[in-house]
């Protein structure tokens, strides 16, 4: 069976901002607190505000564009084979 990984993201280092991942796992992601924008390869963006959550497909290239400070941004991260009917509670 794939390992599925969670985790809780408080704050990243800038160097972090604006990195590509591309990631061999689905991932979701809730925003818990604060404000954060992803980004993706194709040009489009996300605005993610506290309660707001995504399905990032595995290999979608993406990344952090922002987050903020005041309030620290908090979000849970699910790394695993997932599937998007299921998140969504379809």
């Amino acid at each position: 069976m794939p390992k599925s990984y969670l985790y809780f993201l408080e704050t990243l280092p800038n160097s972090i901002v604006g990195e590509w991942y591309n990631q061999d796992r689905d991932e979701w992601v809730i925003l818990l607190q604060g404000d954060a924008t992803l980004g993706y390869f194709d040009g489009s963006s996300i605005q993610l505000e506290a309660g707001d959550y995504v399905f990032i497909p595995a290999h979608q290239k993406h990344r952090v564009e922002y987050t903020s400070s005041e309030p620290p941004y908090i979000w849970l991260a699910v790394h695993a084979n997932l599937h998007p009917k299921l998140l969504a509670g379809t």
